[in-house]
C-alpha cells in the first residue's frame, strides 16, 4: 500500500493526511474548496514546524512529508492510482452516503474505502458500495498526528483481510488500533459523549459552573482537559450530531441531547471553531475565560 486519498480537509482531515504523508505514504488530500484545501495544508505547515521547533522531526523531514501531498478539487481525479481512500468529511449522514456512492462508480473494486466517523454506521455506509466487504471505519482521534489510538470498526460485511490490512496499516503510522464492532457511537464516542452530555445537564441544571466542573473532572477523576473544555475543543455542533446518531440508534432517552446543548449549536456557538462555547476564545484559543453568559 503506498498512495492514500484523503477526502476533506477539515481539522481530522489535514491530521490524517500529515499522519500519512509523515510516514512516508504518497497522498492525494480531497476537498471541493481550493480555500480549505489551502487552509489544510497551511496547518499541516505549521504543526510541522512546531515539531521542528521542539526536535521531533528534521527540516529535512517536514519538507519530505509536505512533498508527499498533492491536492485535488475532485474525487475522481484524486482517486486515481490509490490503494487506499479515507474519507474525513464532516459528521453528516447524507454527506457520507453521498460520497460512498461516488467512490463506489470512481475507485477500482480492490481499492480499500475506509471512514473516519465517530457514530454512523460502518454498515449503512457500506451499503452504498459494490463490494461492501471492502468498506471499513479507521476513526482517528484529534490531534491525529499526535493521540496514538486508531478505532477499527468492522461493518457487518467488512472482510477479515481488509480488517488484518489496516490494523496492521495503523501499525505502521506509529499508531495503536483497536478493534470494535458496529454499533452507534462505537466504543469511544458511546462512553464520552453521554459523559459530555450529563456535564452540560450538571450546568443546566445549576449544579456548578463551568469552571467547578471542569475543574473536578480534572483534579478529582484525572482528565487532563475537563468535559466541558473538551466539547468546545471537539465542536458543540459535532457532539449534538454523535448524540443524536447515538439517540436515533439505541432509541434510548439517555443519549438524548440537552435542551442547552441544543440551543447552543442553534445559536451557533461551537466552541473553539467559532470563538465561543462555554469558554470565551476571542483573546485565546486556551480555555481561560468563561462564556459572559455562563459567568455568576
Amino acid at each position: 500500500m503506498k498512495t492514500i486519498a484523503v477526502i476533506g480537509a477539515g481539522t481530522m482531515g489535514n491530521g490524517i493526511a500529515h499522519t500519512f504523508a509523515q510516514s512516508g505514504f504518497n497522498v492525494k488530500l480531497i476537498d471541493i474548496s481550493e480555500k480549505s484545501l489551502e487552509k489544510g495544508m497551511a496547518t499541516i505547515a505549521s504543526n510541522l514546524d512546531r515539531m521542528v521547533a521542539k526536535g521531533t522531526i528534521s527540516e529535512e523531514d517536514k519538507h519530505k512529508t509536505i512533498g508527499n501531498i498533492i491536492t485535488y478539487t475532485d474525487i475522481k481525479d484524486g482517486v486515481v492510482g490509490c490503494d487506499l481512500v479515507v474519507e474525513a468529511a464532516t459528521e453528516n449522514v447524507t454527506l457520507k452516503l453521498n460520497i460512498f456512492k461516488q467512490l463506489s462508480e470512481v475507485c477500482d473494486h480492490n481499492v480499500i474505502l475506509a471512514t473516519n466517523t465517530s457514530s454512523i454506521s460502518i454498515t449503512q455506509i457500506a451499503a452504498q458500495v459494490v463490494h461492501p466487504e471492502r468498506v471499513i471505519g479507521m476513526h482517528f482521534m484529534n490531534p491525529v498526528p499526535i493521540m496514538k489510538l486508531v478505532e477499527i470498526i468492522r461493518g457487518y460485511n467488512t472482510s477479515d483481510e481488509v480488517t488484518k490490512i489496516i490494523m496492521d496499516l495503523s501499525v505502521k503510522l506509529g499508531k495503536t488500533p483497536t478493534e470494535v464492532n458496529d454499533y452507534p457511537g462505537f466504543v469511544a464516542n458511546r462512553i464520552l459523549m453521554p459523559m459530555i452530555n450529563e456535564s452540560i445537564e450538571t450546568l443546566y441544571n445549576g449544579v456548578a459552573g463551568v469552571e467547578e466542573i471542569d475543574t473536578v473532572m480534572k483534579l478529582g477523576m484525572a482528565h487532563p482537559m475537563g468535559p466541558l473544555q473538551l466539547a468546545d475543543f471537539i465542536g458543540l455542533d459535532v457532539c449534538l450530531s454523535i448524540l443524536n446518531v447515538m439517540y436515533d440508534g439505541f432509541k434510548n432517552p439517555k443519549y438524548a441531547p440537552c435542551p442547552l446543548l441544543v440551543n447552543m449549536v442553534m445559536a451557533g456557538k461551537l466552541g473553539v471553531k467559532s470563538g465561543e462555547g462555554f469558554y470565551d476564545y476571542s483573546e485565546s484559543k486556551k480555555a481561560e475565560k468563561v462564556s459572559k453568559q455562563f459567568l455568576k
